[in-house]
């Protein structure tokens, strides 16, 4: 019988300790469909259990509403993708999400790679409340690039940037565009628009973003050290330097030293 630990050791197989390539490795195959055949092949039966309810008594401790949510979140746009089921069990995974925010379930979770993969379905459930939840998702992300690992926390910095993107498609449309023809949504022109350009959140490549984040703490760097060369340079530096050119007696005696 499969239980709440069999799931989190199947969707973080980096373990407790991850070094920083393979838990990159592991996000972009969690949420860019690498582990979909995996998911389809072991874990069908679990998910139409969930769906129907029989799996609630998980939600009892904060690792086993974890599970859940993995379950009913991301399970199913695998096993169900491109069909209405998809995202058919979105609100119930809101609902464990969020009753987990309240119930301390989730500050109980003991590592940040826990606690961004809880917040999913305040980014992924279509509801009246669907921009407060998001900036829900945004304050966690942002808490979880903080609190992250010296060594992982340039992926985390990546974690901020998708729900602040789910955030602007939903400002601006107010549902999950993508999913228009999937669940029998007429498209209005601005939508159509945005579809054709093909650039959703879901599917921005984490590598890249990535590398791009890496690029942007370089250039930072680059800057800083730039900023202290001039500061190096500036006229009483100038002056220094000269005067050491004329002997360390005169800098010595410049400096009172």
């Amino acid at each position: 019988m499969t239980t709440p630990d069999d799931i989190l050791e199947f969707w973080f197989p980096d373990g407790p300790d991850p070094e920083p390539q393979a838990h990159l490795d592991h996000w972009v195959w969690r949420m860019r469909g690498g582990a979909g055949p995996a998911v389809m092949a072991r874990y069908t039966p679990l998910t139409e259990q969930a769906v129907r309810g029989e799996l609630d008594h998980w939600a009892a401790t904060p690792c086993g509403r974890l599970a859940l949510i993995i379950v009913l979140d991301q399970f199913p746009r695998s096993i169900w993708a491109d069909t209405p089921e998809a995202y058919a069990s979105d609100p119930k995974a809101l609902a464990l999400c969020l009753e987990g925010f309240d119930n301390g379930h989730f500050d109980k979770l003991e590592n940040v790679w826990f606690k961004s993969m809880f917040k999913l379905p305040l980014e992924h459930c279509e509801c009246d409340d669907h921009l407060a939840n998001l900036d829900r998702a945004i304050a966690v992300a942002e808490a979880a690039q903080r609190a992250a690992p010296e060594r992982l926390r340039k992926f985390y910095e990546v974690g901020v940037e998708q729900p602040k993107k789910h955030w602007e498609v939903i400002a601006r449309f107010g549902r999950h565009s993508h999913r228009n023809a999937v669940l029998g949504r007429q498209s209005t022109p601005e939508e159509a628009e945005y579809l054709s350009a093909g650039t959703f959140p879901h599917q921005t490549d984490l590598r890249t973003i990535a590398a791009k984040t890496e690029g942007q703490q370089a250039a930072a760097a680059a800057r800083s050290a730039a900023g202290w060369q001039t500061q190096r340079r500036s006229p009483i530096c100038r002056e220094l330097c000269a005067i050491a050119a004329d002997g360390p007696g005169q800098l010595a005696a410049c400096l009172r030293i």
